[in-house]
């Protein structure tokens, strides 16, 4: 979703609490990539949209075999019930044997009765959101009994990100900084500002990962993923992905159709769509998001946007003034480090509640101690828990990976502060509330030290078994377009529907959703495409 807030980001939901909203917001950054104006085309996309990706032969390069052939020695990961191990990946496919990058594995083995089932891989999306983290803290226990009963949960964080040589770019108080940022420049003197820290934070990760960055795209950590299914014993990859995890694993079996197993893209992106396109889309996912927060919270005596009778664009109002008042006038927030709750802090923390509709009752608290009380300290926690910033001060890798990943994936949404100055009103219009400060974040890879090596395509994925894409109608961070997309581009593609609120489905209340992933994961069964859920 964003940066500061910028773009270019997807996690994936983890669970009810803190820890699916955290997961949750790494997907949605991922994706705020790019919009372009509904006036015309953005010039990337063109030529390359009509493109598919290619599968790989499916014989393996003899200079792969040292890295197919290699042997994980597990041991004990201080968690209980978990077995780590590291594995090795070339950092160049292109010259296998020119250096290699250490991957960080984790797994918990299956637990019941039942024909095992082989290994079933996660990831819960970003790019930079941590899989090992997301197996241990999470599927790796509440996954459903019957599931993981069958299946040895796996993860690998990818590389680049958490355990997996991550990528380094500031240390915690120039990131503190970084995303204090005005998002809303007023004049030249701000939108220079701004520049400068789009410039500073692509050449830290530049000094600092200089050799990582150009081996971090998503097509990279695809192979490395097969090599993993070769190395635990699987014919064919079993896997679970969400958020940016949907593109992961559709690129996946763009690459490799012949040994997708049972797959699920909860919270699907749509690889066929440029940056600006991506970030617009995400804009307006946002706003359906804060619309329907908004129609709720004014029900409430709490509310503090309005009360009964006030409209969800009288609600935004209401926040964008509140808003700009903090543009002007940042309020306390009792952190221990002096940081002081301003727009950019307060924004990204509205945002990351727009991820769950567990999350609005917080929300709504944050915010009438906010604008009531003066006390920015239930925003900046939310805030915090999206850039993953602990009270130490010490930021996870989470959006250095993030950016390092789709700067590589895709050409930058706009060249300078001119075209994100024009595309304004397309933003405004996506979104009055958020709209502006995304544009501006839109810049994130103008400036980035290496150029991208992808381009907007589509994945056919032809010979693939059935799979499972999952969207939900009112999801902020993947539209639920996008899952539509994807699943006519994929020729065994399966559409399957939440009609609800929040990023992705499975796991998140539904058991009319959650029946039908648990029938295909252990039946192989996938429901007939177009099934609905609510």
């Amino acid at each position: 979703m964003h940066t500061r807030p910028s773009p270019h980001r997807i996690r994936a939901v983890r669970s009810r609490t803190t820890a699916r909203l955290t997961a949750s917001l790494v997907a949605a950054a991922a994706l705020l990539v790019s919009a372009c104006s509904p006036e015309g085309p953005s010039t990337a996309r063109g030529a390359t949209v009509d493109a598919a990706l290619a599968a790989l032969p499916r014989s393996t390069p003899s200079a792969l075999t040292s890295y197919y052939s290699q042997r994980l020695r597990w041991h004990d990961c201080g968690v209980p019930g978990f077995q780590c191990a590291t594995m090795k990946a070339p950092l160049d496919y292109a010259e296998p044997g020119a250096g290699s990058v250490r991957l960080a594995v984790a797994r918990k083995k299956a637990t019941g009765k039942g024909k095992p089932l082989g290994s079933l891989l996660v990831n819960p999306g970003g790019p930079g959101g941590s899989a090992v983290g997301y197996l241990q803290e999470y599927a790796g226990i509440g996954y459903p009994a019957k599931v993981r009963a069958r299946y040895d949960m796996v993860a690998v964080d990818p590389r680049g990100v958490a355990r997996s040589e991550p990528v380094h770019c500031l240390d915690g108080h120039r990131m503190d900084a970084y995303t204090q940022t005005d998002m809303t420049p007023d004049d030249q003197r701000e939108q220079k500002a701004l520049v400068k820290a789009d410039r500073e934070f692509a050449e830290s990760c530049g000094a600092h990962s200089a050799k990582l960055l150009r081996h971090v795209s998503t097509v990279e950590t695809a192979r490395d993923m097969d090599i993993l299914r070769a190395v635990l014993g699987d014919r064919k990859l079993n896997y679970v992905g969400a958020s940016y995890g949907t593109f992961l694993g559709a690129t996946y079996a763009g690459l490799f159709p012949a040994r997708v197993g049972r797959m699920v893209l909860d919270g699907a992106m749509d690889p066929s769509l440029d940056a600006r396109r991506l970030n617009l889309d995400q804009t307006a996912g946002f706003e359906t998001a804060f619309q329907a927060f908004a129609k709720d919270c004014v029900r409430r005596s709490d509310c503090p946007l309005g009360g009964k009778g006030t409209t969800p664009a009288q609600a935004g109002d209401h926040l964008r003034a509140f808003f700009r008042k903090l543009d002007a006038h940042p309020v306390p927030a009792g952190d221990a480090d002096g940081r002081r709750l301003g727009e950019s802090l307060a924004t990204t923390g509205v945002i990351a509640a727009m991820y769950d509709e567990g999350s609005w009752e917080q929300l709504r608290a944050a915010l009438t101690s906010a604008m009531r009380h003066n006390d920015g300290a239930g925003l900046l926690a939310l805030s915090d828990s999206y850039y993953e910033r602990d009270t130490s001060g010490h930021y996870s890798n989470l959006m250095m990976a993030n950016a390092a990943v789709n700067c590589l994936d895709l050409p930058p949404a706009f060249t300078g502060p001119e075209e994100a100055q024009k595309a304004l009103p397309a933003f405004e219009k996506a979104s009055p509330v958020f709209g502006p400060g995304l544009a501006w974040a839109s810049l994130n890879c103008t400036y980035w030290p290496v150029k991208a090596t992808g381009e907007p395509h589509r994945i056919e994925a032809r010979g693939a078994a059935p799979i499972l894409v999952v969207g939900t109608v009112r999801d902020p961070a993947t539209p639920y377009r996008w899952a539509q997309s994807l699943a006519r581009q994929l020729s065994s593609g399966r559409l399957l529907t939440y009609v609800g609120d929040g990023h992705t489905a499975y796991g998140r209340g539904s058991a009319c959703i959650d029946s039908a992933i648990n029938t295909y994961l252990l039946r192989g069964t996938p429901p007939a495409s177009g099934k609905r859920c609510s």
